[in-house]
């Protein structure tokens, strides 16, 4: 990961400047809609980012190693609910499992619990199944590690 590997619990009040120690710069004037946004999502609290902005910040690979697990926390929260027939947030999930496969083999605990979590998936598109597919063959089927 580009961050260091996340060591205890998730302060969810403090902001990724905060939990990385580093504040960015503010955007130069001509900065892209994007990249105004992510510099904004930095410096909020990392609790109160929606699904869709830790979509955005992951495939930017910005704070992977703090957001990475909230991401799948809220994956695994919602994967139920979707094997039941409710809605699954398809960005979120493939910003997550098309994550640098070196991402993963950092968290390897975290990895796993994202395989158990696509496992009871039932309903994504085949573009993101194909996605969940690549993510799955780099990670350890249980009993291999």
């Amino acid at each position: 990961m580009r961050n260091s590997t996340v060591t205890g619990p998730l302060d969810r009040g403090r902001s990724l400047e905060e939990l990385e120690g580093h504040r960015w710069p503010d955007p130069p004037a001509d900065a892209t809609a994007l990249v105004r946004a992510v510099h904004e999502m930095r410096r909020r609290p990392v609790g109160t980012l929606e699904p869709h902005e830790l979509a955005r910040l992951i495939r930017q690979d910005v704070g992977t190693a703090w957001l990475l697990p909230l991401a799948v926390e809220i994956l695994r929260d919602a994967a139920p609910r979707q094997a039941e027939g409710g809605w699954f947030d398809d960005d979120l999930l493939y910003a997550v499992v098309t994550g640098k496969p070196e991402i993963w083999a950092a968290a390897p605990q975290l990895a796993r619990e994202l395989r158990d979590t696509v496992a009871v998936l039932t309903d994504v598109s085949r573009y993101v199944r194909q996605e969940i597919e690549t993510f799955l063959a780099t990670v350890p089927a249980p009993g291999e590690d």
